[in-house]
């Protein structure tokens, strides 16, 4: 199984759990992180719509839970015809993690339909290089 396999098998894997009684679009999550551990994540719905969360803020979670900072790539799996691209807070939340040029694989449940990089989704994102030059000053 190659590396994009195995992320693939980790998000579906998610998306399996997800709880999407409301919007009945399971997404999973999986992220590669520097080190090459996979941390999974699903989206998690309430009946009080904003206090849910993403399949990538789950996965995002889990590896800083388990004391990894570093997001080498991403895969994030949904349903339907459309790409599941990040949300724009997920998006945010990603750079917090990686470089602009981590890769973002989107999925549908046959496998990947695209790619991208970070970079390339968030355009002049504020992140941690931008803090940290402020910092600085």
């Amino acid at each position: 199984m190659n590396a994009i396999d195995e992320l693939f098998e980790a998000a579906s894997a998610a998306r399996r759990n997800a709880y999407a009684p409301y919007s009945r679009f399971a997404v999973g999550a999986a992220i590669r992180s520097a080190s090459g551990a996979i941390y999974r994540g699903a989206n998690v719905e309430n009946a009080s719509y904003p206090v849910g969360a993403c399949a990538e803020t789950g996965a995002i979670a889990a590896m800083i839970v388990a004391g990894e900072r570093d997001i080498a790539e991403i895969l994030i799996v949904g349903d339907g015809d459309a790409l599941a691209t990040p949300c724009g807070a997920c998006r945010q939340r990603i750079i917090e993690f990686a470089g602009k040029d981590a890769k973002v694989l989107v999925a549908g449940p046959d496998g990947v339909r695209a790619s991208f990089s970070i970079g390339a989704l968030l355009p002049e994102a504020f992140g941690p290089s931008i803090r940290a030059s402020i910092d600085r000053q």
